[in-house]
């Protein structure tokens, strides 16, 4: 999940040809408000999942691989 959310976020939020990597700091890569937008709407078409209004931090949404974190913690929870 972290290298398909990688490469979404590179090709359709970042529009950059700039190495990303699950690790890599999306704010410093150009990540912003309207980018977090489009992206939730993405992870809710792509995942089924829905991201709640508290899950929204600046700390969830760093990375690739912390936002998979995210969206597989709300896949589990929903599945219970």
């Amino acid at each position: 999940m972290e290298n398909e959310l990688t490469s979404l976020i590179a090709s359709d939020i970042l529009d950059t040809d700039q190495a990303i990597t699950p690790q890599s700091d999306l704010f410093a890569a150009g990540l912003d408000s309207m980018g977090i937008m489009q992206l939730l709407l993405l992870i809710e078409d792509r995942f089924g999942v829905e991201i709640d209004p508290a899950d929204l931090s600046r700390d969830n949404f760093s990375t690739a691989e912390k936002i998979a974190a995210l969206v597989a913690e709300k896949k589990a929870a929903s599945s219970r």
